[in-house]
Formats: C-alpha cells, structure tokens, sequence
C-alpha cells in the first residue's frame, strides 16, 4: 500500500497537513503519534505550528505501515519501531550504509561518461542548470573515489 504514497518532495520542513497527505493519514492521528511514539518530534514554532523534516515523514510513513498494513498494535508498533532504530544504529556504526527509499540505478562506464558530461542546456531555468551542475560534481567525486590510490 506504500506505493499508492505520493513522493516526498525535497523540502526540508513539511506542515502537518502537507504530512497528513503524503502519508495517508489525518492531523490529529499525526499528533496523537506524537504522544505514543517518542522519536517522533516535529520543531514546533510559534503558535505550536508543527514542521516535519524528511525523516519524520519517513518514520510516520513506517509507523501507518507497522499499524495499519501490517496490523500492529500501537505497543507493538512502538516496541517494532524501537527495534528497527536500533538496528540502523548498530549499521551506522558498522560503516554500513542505509539506501532505504533510495531507488539505484545501475551504470556501465559508458552511461556514466555519456551523463558526466551532458551539456548545459540554454533552454534550462536556472535551478536546473544547478542541478546540471551539481551532477557533474558528483559524478567527477565519484570517479575520483572510484580510481585507485
């Protein structure tokens, strides 16, 4: 049921109504969750005006998953949520990293050079000329930690 979601949008702060769409669920469960699940703390401001960041938004998406698709109860969900922040934590530590929600395309040598090197388009707005350039940056870090020492 996750997949009828719609996509995060790259914002760093996210009302409690912008919240309650993208994951399906009403304002006042979203601040009911807040009493139940401790990891779970918007910034308030004023007027205790809720804003979400990114993880929020994913850990929200994660406890409707834990309640309502796979029936747990909130104690149980609770005590699952503390399992699985757990174990991030002992991957973190390994040096693992974590590409959950992360959608990987594989590249051969010769698509990653063709996007390297894409040039810029004169009909691009100015964000995604930065953008442009942004992914040529990475894709030169990339073959610089790819290349031998």
């Amino acid at each position: 049921m996750d997949n009828a979601l719609p996509l995060i949008p790259a914002k760093r702060y996210f009302t409690i109504g912008e919240v309650g769409e993208l994951c399906g669920v009403k304002p006042h469960v979203l601040r009911y969750w807040e009493q139940e699940f401790t990891q779970l703390r918007p910034m308030k401001r004023r007027g205790n005006r809720r804003y979400y960041q990114h993880h929020e938004v994913l850990m929200i998406r994660r406890i409707r998953d834990l309640l309502y698709d796979q029936g747990f109860t909130i104690s149980g969900a609770r005590n699952k949520l503390q399992e699985l922040v757990q174990i991030e934590r002992e991957r973190r530590r390994a040096g693992e990293v974590s590409l959950e929600g992360v959608e990987v395309v594989e590249l051969d040598d010769t698509d990653f050079a063709e996007l390297a090197n894409l040039p810029l388009d004169g009909d691009e707005t100015p964000g995604q000329q930065q953008l442009s350039l942004l992914r040529r940056e990475l894709f030169e870090i990339r073959e610089l930690l790819a290349s031998p020492a």
